[in-house]
């Protein structure tokens, strides 16, 4: 008998269902991204694949398998952005020039920050540069700790003028700072950070925003111990997590050839083989070395284990504490951004700084009253629109008693309310909308399509 197929993306039982593990310290409200390429088909290989590493990057709370086609805009991720509760919304495309750019927004109201690429380097490149490169397993299961350097700079002079505004170096900063969950000190595990997000802001003579981005896995080892211990420690880890049935024995110590486990501990019959990191003439390959409080479960212990607790730990042992040496490994993507213009919307709206176009005070008022002429006319269209609906739910307010036309035809002038939503400049579109509408109310518009269906 054929096998069932189990479906994979929408059963309770997928990867993606509601059995799937859940890190301790995400939450229902976590910020949620979408990276996406705008023009799925133009931008290259080499920035599709950019567009993959970053959404490696930025798991757990991203789109990991989105799917982009070419005729998609950024109207349809914008209308998928509420019902999914995405936050952020991270665009890379591809000017014909070859210049490579990433637009970062806030949905569903902006602001937006347009970054020019200048160099960027895939994680295939940087694993074949590494040595020992780290692989990729439970690592991404937590959002990665971020750190920020350098992004507000100090004023050396109070009354100069700078490049960058106050304001908008402030801005960027809480904006980068949302694209994770916080971390709760008191009640985040040590173990789930396994990942750093380093933002540097680089100083430039012309007072350019330049950001390097670059991305680390966190490795740690014991310190103070002699490389035997750690063998067999590793070695008695392998054996508790191996699973029953199979035999792996490919991490132990091979002692066939010694009389007695002392000889494998001190190195030889006089001891010369016993080296720790500290007496082995070399340096120890770390970039830190910390104490850790070793993570276990309490048990409830009775008044005499208590007492003889008590006593371990005024002599100093049973503490729980290790020393532990941290070292960065880096795995990638790396990017070179430089912050090229800052907007109000959602990739539209008001400019808020441009870092080539700089504006007088009088240019900055005029502005300022060019889009609140726009916004009074948008709200006087909508205001016409919403007395045109409610005239039509009047006058067919007898259709829905009998088939239900009037809801239909409610819903597509909800319909075309979104429509003008989305135009943000007030252009066309709202002209011939207005048009029809008046020819619809004229009887106009019933001879025009007589005309239409018989010829």
């Amino acid at each position: 008998m054929a096998r069932k197929r189990t479906k994979k993306r929408t059963h309770v039982g997928a990867s993606n269902g509601a059995t799937r593990h859940t890190p301790a310290n995400q939450g229902r409200h976590d910020p949620k991204s979408m990276v996406i390429r705008i023009g799925a088909g133009e931008v290259g290989p080499s920035v599709s694949q950019l567009v993959k590493d970053v959404r490696a990057m930025m798991e757990p709370g991203t789109a990991s398998r989105l799917k982009e086609r070419r005729g998609n805009r950024l109207r349809d991720y914008l209308t998928m952005a509420g019902p999914l509760s995405v936050s952020h919304l991270l665009l890379f495309s591809r000017s014909e020039s070859g210049n490579t750019n990433l637009r970062l927004a806030l949905t569903p109201r902006g602001p937006t920050l347009h970054f020019h690429i200048e160099k960027y380097s895939l994680c295939k490149d940087i694993r074949k540069a590494l040595k020992h490169p780290k692989g990729s397993g439970k690592e991404y299961l937590s959002p990665p700790l971020l750190v920020m350097n350098n992004f507000i700079s100090k004023d050396a002079d109070p009354g100069a003028q700078k490049r960058v505004p106050k304001h908008l170096e402030s801005l960027t900063t809480e904006i980068f700072q949302s694209l994770f969950p916080p971390i709760n000190p008191q009640a985040t595990p040590l173990s789930s950070i396994r990942r750093v997000m380093l933002l540097n802001r680089e100083k430039t003579e012309d007072e350019s925003y330049i950001i390097n981005l670059r991305h680390y896995n966190i490795t740690t080892k014991a310190t103070g111990l002699s490389r035997p211990l750690r063998r067999l420690n590793a070695a008695e880890k392998l054996l508790h997590s191996q699973k029953s049935g199979k035999s792996k024995t490919s991490g132990l110590p091979n002692l066939g050839k010694l009389e007695d486990i002392a000889d494998y501990m001190i190195g030889g019959a006089d001891g010369e083989g016993y080296m720790t990191d500290a007496t082995s003439g070399s340096e120890v390959d770390t970039d830190a070395e910390v104490e850790v409080i070793e993570t276990r479960a309490k048990k409830i212990l009775s008044w005499k284990q208590k007492d003889k607790s008590r006593d371990d730990q005024r002599e100093g042992a049973g503490n729980g504490v290790q020393k532990r040496a941290v070292k960065l490994v880096e795995s990638g993507p790396r990017m070179k951004m430089r912050l090229t213009k800052v907007e109000e919307g959602v990739c539209s709206g008001k400019v808020m700084w441009h870092e080539r176009i700089q504006k007088t005070s009088a240019e900055v008022k005029e502005m300022d009253e060019l889009w609140e002429k726009r916004r009074v006319e948008k709200e006087a269209r909508k205001k016409i629109q919403r007395e045109n609906i409610e005239k039509k739910k009047k006058a067919k307010g007898g259709d829905a008693k009998t088939g239900g036309v009037g809801d239909e035809n409610e819903d597509e002038e909800e319909d075309e309310m979104d429509v003008d939503e989305w135009d943000s400049e007030g252009l066309e579109g709202d002209g011939e909308m207005e048009l029809n509408e008046d020819m619809d109310d004229k009887g106009e518009w019933e001879d025009e399509e007589e005309e239409i269906a018989a010829g």
